[in-house]
């Protein structure tokens, strides 16, 4: 099996070295870097399998990483804030993050966050047939989605939130069905998590995010796929 890599990004050196020990235990390579700079360079250079990624960062903040590697990158990413603020965590799933630990957690959660996101992106071997909304194609074996023959960059998220809504055309799963589908556990603010990613897949797919014809909002449930192209 391959090993796998991770890199650590935070100012506070006794948090890297701590979870780069526990990291290691569990057989990860690790890459740590303690501003925003030298991780945008390590990111680039040694091409880790998922970043854990602080907010708070000299030179250049976790939210500017973030948008910087997405603009060429799919890498998964988690993200660290240590402001219990929701404004916070929204703004990094909407910019491309997959998921956020707010500090002061436990090493050993992080450690699990990241195994969670890393089977949902590397775990699947089946070559499923595409699926397909209108002009949207979801490409399950390739990992691609495309909308009028261009590629759309979605996160390793968004990417499992659409294959779940696409795979099950006019089922309804509620916010917690769809994170417990797509990330393996459930955790407090799961519902404003779930509409972050929703409006930014909206935003990727649909000709008018605000009003969509994909991606259905069931008030007071959750959401689903449109059934058919005529809904």
């Amino acid at each position: 099996m391959t090993q796998r890599s991770v890199l650590i990004v935070d100012d506070d050196v006794k948090l890297v070295e701590l979870l780069e020990l526990y990291f290691q235990k569990d057989g990860f390579i690790v890459y740590t870097a303690n501003d925003g700079l030298a991780a945008l360079k390590t990111a680039r250079d040694k091409q880790p399998d998922i970043l854990v990624l602080d907010l708070m960062l000299p030179g250049m903040d976790g939210w500017d990483i973030c948008r910087t590697l997405r603009r060429d990158s799919e890498v998964p990413i988690l993200m660290l804030t240590a402001r219990d603020e929701e404004s916070d965590r929204l703004v990094g799933l909407e910019i491309g993050a997959d998921d956020y630990v707010t500090k002061p957690f436990s090493p050993k959660e992080v450690v699990a966050r990241v195994k969670a996101i890393l089977r949902r992106t590397k775990g699947t071997t089946s070559k499923p047939v595409p699926l397909r909304m209108g002009d949207v194609v979801i490409g399950l074996e390739q990992y691609q989605v495309t909308k009028g023959g261009q590629p759309v960059e979605l996160t390793p998220t968004e990417f499992k939130i659409v294959e779940l809504l696409a795979g099950n055309p006019g089922r309804v799963f509620s916010r917690l069905q769809i994170v417990e589908q797509t990330q393996g556990y459930s955790f407090e603010g799961y519902e404003r998590t779930v509409d972050a990613h929703v409006k930014n897949l909206r935003r990727k797919i649909e000709e008018n995010p605000k009003e969509p014809v994909y991606i259905l909002t069931v008030y007071g449930v959750g959401y689903r796929m449109a059934g058919s192209q005529n809904e």
